[in-house]
């Protein structure tokens, strides 16, 4: 079984080489990469981020790699957005008033609203359960309760394109899917046990496309 070639988007900020390293783990050819063709290539497409989301837009223009991050979401290839990856996919943050995301997904980034909870600091940065909204989402097959290790103080708002929440003075935003783009706020390679069986989820998804594509007619 051949190992599907990962593209991890090389804008030179963000947890970058542990998002690289953690793919290579679970079986996947993940280069870190800021080359189109190797983009235009691959199996499937990783963007990471942590940080500022406006810090993070101002790399990923100034890396060139703006017009491949939309190349590769739009072709039906696996797409995976993680933390401010997936913060960088919608159409804008009030973290950074001003600064366009990528628009991939509708909505705004917003503060986390813990007014209910006086007590809860942000950002949230621990273990958090989550919380599938949808039945059979293979991005979380055999996920359903498991912990994952979030930080962030802003998150993405709750469209239907949301496939996990976890809970922080009420529902947040987890996870979102739309076609074949996903994203997640925690860190799964950061999150043990059950963040390696996402990212290995996430690697089988591309291997299947990666089957799909070179399949042969009879």
């Amino acid at each position: 079984m051949s190992a599907p070639l990962l593209a991890v988007l090389d804008y030179g900020i963000g947890n970058l080489h542990s998002a690289h390293q953690s793919f290579n783990h679970v079986g996947a050819d993940a280069r870190l990469t800021a080359d189109p063709g190797l983009i235009a290539e691959a199996d499937a497409v990783v963007l990471p981020g942590v940080g500022h989301f406006g810090a993070c837009m101002q790399a990923l223009h100034d890396s060139g790699l703006v017009e491949s991050t939309l190349a590769a979401a739009a072709d039906d290839r696996p797409f995976i957005g993680i933390c401010v990856g997936m913060q960088m996919l919608y159409e804008g943050s009030t973290e950074a008033p001003g600064v366009a995301g990528l628009g991939i997904l509708p909505g705004t980034i917003d503060r986390i609203d813990t007014s209910s909870e006086p007590g809860l600091v942000l950002p949230q940065m621990q273990w958090n359960e989550l919380r599938p909204t949808v039945a059979d989402e293979p991005l979380l097959a055999g996920l359903d309760g498991a912990w994952m290790y979030f930080v962030h103080s802003f998150a993405a708002p709750a469209t239907d394109d949301v496939i996990a929440t976890c809970d922080y003075a009420g529902p947040v935003t987890a996870a979102a899917r739309r076609g074949t783009v996903w994203a997640t706020q925690f860190h799964p390679e950061k999150s043990a046990r059950s963040g390696l069986r996402l990212l290995t989820n996430f690697v089988d998804l591309a291997r299947a496309g990666a089957d799909d594509r070179t399949e042969v007619p009879a």
